[in-house]
């Protein structure tokens, strides 16, 4: 059964389930306007999504010829995926921003033994032992997630008003769960008069009840030693100060108090950097401290694919501590360890 709701002030939400996934499924927001319908995010491209986000675009009372855009927080498959499908059925217009935009170029232009091949590289010199990395090395026909979302037409350019005839809605580049997630400021009266400055669509940098996946940001083509989790931690900062009324994130469902959230995001990561450092006492790989870092089970639990995202995870707050001049590499160690100083 399709789940619809109303959120008041023209602004309504679908529950597009994401197959076989925890997280059950991604809210789509439908934002009335005066050229119609525009969507925030589109969902998981399966044909049950597809079928679900129809059902739920005809709940709305439109349908998805009528759309007229489609704004999309970040490149992940289940907030970006059926946007080639929307855009070809009404001939909406799709925008994201640039950083995003590049890693879907770069996805759809490289051949998967590529990526495959960047991965076991990656996870050698994090320390995965060759069980975790033989499968990588011969993926025998295995694509990529993510390859058919649409190109965007357009960047989402922060500071600027989106173009939603009739509505404010402003972009905030929000980096750190991707290099171009980004959060939606809609400047207008809550409907219900609560107190704060508008709403804040949020994806998935800001969330009621789960701490969004912080990895590292991954590109083969570009060394550059990025810092993800303080991208996340600034922009965690910045929403903060915005003080919106009301969230409306991409899971679970809306609530008030974004600074109070926020700070129990910041005072979540910085407890586990304390944490890290106590592991890092002793030289650890990256494998090795993910093996020690606390999870939502037991690591001997966790299944093959969950272990590559949490070695990103420990890789991204490594590279944290190592920008801190809290933890450092150990010299000659090979694969690289790293120790707390």
């Amino acid at each position: 059964m399709t789940k619809t709701f109303d959120h008041g002030g023209g602004v309504r939400s679908v529950q597009v389930p994401i197959p076989d996934n925890p997280l059950g499924h991604t809210l789509v927001y439908v934002v009335d306007t005066d050229r119609g319908p525009v969507l925030i995010d589109t969902g998981w491209d399966d044909p049950a999504s597809w079928d679900t986000l129809a059902a739920g675009l005809t709940d709305c009372g439109t349908a998805v010829r009528e759309v007229y855009g489609v704004v999309v927080t970040h490149h992940h498959p289940d907030h970006h995926g059926l946007s080639a499908r929307v855009r070809e059925a009404s001939g909406a217009w799709v925008a994201l921003h640039a950083a995003d935009a590049a890693i879907v170029r770069r996805a759809r232009e490289s051949r998967p033994e590529r990526w495959f091949s960047y991965m076991a590289a990656k996870l050698t010199a994090a320390g995965a032992p060759e069980e975790h990395v033989a499968p990588l090395r011969a993926p025998r026909g295995r694509s990529l997630p993510g390859l058919s979302p649409a190109l965007p037409d357009r960047d989402i350019v922060p500071g600027e008003l989106l173009d939603l005839p009739g509505r404010r809605l402003r972009a905030v580049w929000t980096p750190g769960h991707t290099p171009g997630h980004v959060c939606l400021h809609l400047e207008e009266e809550h409907p219900a008069r609560l107190p704060g400055h508008g709403r804040l669509f949020s994806g998935d940098h800001l969330l009621p009840g789960i701490t969004p996946h912080i990895g590292l940001y991954e590109d083969p083509d570009d060394a550059t030693v990025t810092d993800p989790l303080g991208d996340y931690l600034d922009s965690l900062e910045r929403i903060g100060r915005l003080a919106p009324a009301e969230v409306l994130p991409a899971h679970q469902h809306a609530f008030t108090d974004a600074p109070g959230r926020v700070r129990v995001l910041l005072g979540h990561h910085e407890s586990r950097l304390s944490n890290l450092l106590a592991l890092l006492a002793e030289p650890l790989t990256p494998w090795r401290l993910a093996e020690r870092m606390e999870w939502n089970r037991p690591w001997a639990d966790i299944p093959y694919g969950s272990r590559t995202i949490a070695v990103s995870e420990a890789e991204s707050h490594l590279r944290r501590l190592v920008k801190l001049g809290r933890a450092e590499p150990v010299p000659g160690s090979e694969p690289v360890a790293y120790v707390a100083v």
